[in-house]
Formats: C-alpha cells, sequence, structure tokens
C-alpha cells in the first residue's frame, strides 16, 4: 500500500491510524477553534495524528431549510486560522468544480463526499490540485468499484 505525507503525518501502509475528526458542518468561527483544540489535545493525549475535517458547505442535505454551513469564503477562512493557531492540517468537502481551485489554497485534503464521488468532473479537478485527495465510499459502490475512482485521481 502506498504511502501518503502531509507534512509529518504519514498515512496508509504500515503507519499508525490518523484520527480525521470535527464537526459536520462549521457553525462558528468560535465552536470550531474550540473543538479543534479538544480533539488536538485527546490525539495528542493518545499519540494518534490528527486532521482537522469540517465543512464549508454541506450542499447535500435532504432539506431545503438545512443548515448548509458559512459558506467558502468565512468557512476557509475559519479553517485557515485553525490551520495557522494550532498547526493541523484541515480538510473540508467539495461540492462543485467551481469551488475546488479556491478550496485547494486552504485545504490539505479536499474529500468528495460519497454521492459525488463517481462525479468524474469533481474527482480530476481535485485531483488535479496537487493536494491530497479524500474520496468518500458511496454506499452504492462495492468496495473494488473504489479502484476505478482512484484511476481517476
Amino acid at each position: 500500500m502506498k504511502e501518503i505525507k502531509l507534512g509529518q503525518i504519514k498515512i496508509g501502509g504500515n503507519n499508525p491510524i490518523v484520527l480525521i475528526a470535527g464537526p459536520c458542518v462549521i457553525e462558528s468561527e468560535k465552536k470550531s477553534l474550540e473543538a479543534a483544540k479538544r480533539i488536538k489535545a485527546i490525539a495528542a493525549g493518545l499519540k494518534i495524528p490528527f486532521i482537522f475535517k469540517s465543512s464549508f458547505d454541506k450542499a447535500n442535505r435532504l432539506s431545503i431549510g438545512s443548515f448548509r454551513g458559512p459558506g467558502i469564503e468565512e468557512g476557509l477562512e475559519i479553517l485557515n486560522k485553525i490551520k495557522d493557531k494550532l498547526k493541523i492540517p484541515v480538510l473540508s468537502d467539495v461540492h462543485c468544480t467551481d469551488d475546488i481551485d479556491r478550496a485547494a489554497e486552504v485545504l490539505d485534503i479536499i474529500q468528495i463526499p460519497a454521492l459525488l464521488c463517481r462525479q468524474t468532473d469533481i474527482v480530476v479537478a481535485a485531483a488535479e490540485t496537487g493536494r491530497v485527495v479524500n474520496i468518500k465510499k458511496g454506499q452504492f459502490l462495492a468496495p473494488w468499484d473504489m479502484l476505478q475512482l482512484v484511476k481517476k485521481v
């Protein structure tokens, strides 16, 4: 298995598990920073590498009235503050190709949501940024189908 390096963090191969955690969606700068600090402390105590994950826009909500997050500009500003203040990598998902280049300016990892994992334009655009890409496996895919997505990247 190939190893992926993200700063001091090594993912895959024979490396230890990496914790990717955070609130599903960014509610506020204060809450996100507090969550990141707490999770970082827990992970450090357990000697587990930590990557902070929270979404700036959850565009895949079922209800039109559901909270989606602060949007790309404010959300990336918050993630960048967390990254700089706490010295931890950050991850968020993208839902359209228009957001990918802007997101790549801040994110260490670009995540493709499960429902969009087969969308070639999104997957290829994320890969072309040179950032690490995390593709969530769609519930509708068999595990071996993920190999086709890896080939796209």
